[in-house]
């Protein structure tokens, strides 16, 4: 069994083999999103990291269509997104973290962006990634999705968000205790 070294969830090896089957479908049929990458080098990679199994498999799980879009020759990882084409299904009507969370005296949402990444053991991208993602194609024509927030914006009260509008990237702010049915968070993980 492939088990998580932050939640200790594990994937059955039946789960981890149909999660791999899935990957490399998406892999092989999105080879623009990673050029000169092979998918043997990449499987080779997740058969040495089991763990980064169940992150991947929770990705999934949300809707979020991972698949790898860099390498990071220093430190030899794979880099996986959330490709899916609209902001994660399984992710949206959350706030940004949990300190807005806790802010909210009525109505509040089931969870937050930054909280159910951190179970999730991904990280949230960062403006810089959300707009390299978009260099792979269009997405969050739609929806929209939470980013990381500098320190100082968060300290104020706020927080980022993104999409795809008029044939650019967006940045934009909200107050952090906010949650839409179409805003959600998009993640990265390292393998």
């Amino acid at each position: 069994m492939s088990k998580d070294a932050k939640t200790g969830k594990k994937l059955s090896p039946v789960e981890a083999d149909d999660l791999i089957a899935i990957l490399k479908d998406r892999f092989e049929k999105n080879m623009d999103r990673h050029k000169g990458l092979k998918w043997a080098d990449v499987r080779a990679r997740l058969d040495a990291a089991p763990e980064k199994l169940w992150p991947l498999s929770e990705m999934e799980r949300t809707d979020g269509e991972p698949d790898v879009v860099g390498f990071d020759k220093k430190t030899g990882e794979y880099i996986f997104f959330d490709c899916s084409p609209e902001s994660p299904k399984g992710r949206r009507s959350v706030c940004y973290d949990t300190a807005a969370l806790e802010s909210r005296k009525e109505h509040k949402p089931a969870h937050s962006a930054v909280g159910m990444a951190a179970e999730m053991g991904i990280s949230i991208l960062n403006e810089e990634q959300y707009r390299e993602l978009q260099k792979l194609g269009k997405f969050d024509a739609k929806t929209s999705s939470w980013i990381e927030t500098p320190a100082d914006i968060r300290e104020r009260g706020g927080a980022l968000f993104c999409d795809w509008r008029y044939g650019h990237v967006f940045t934009y702010h909200n107050g952090a205790e906010s949650y839409y049915a179409a805003r959600g968070f998009r993640g990265s993980l390292r393998v």
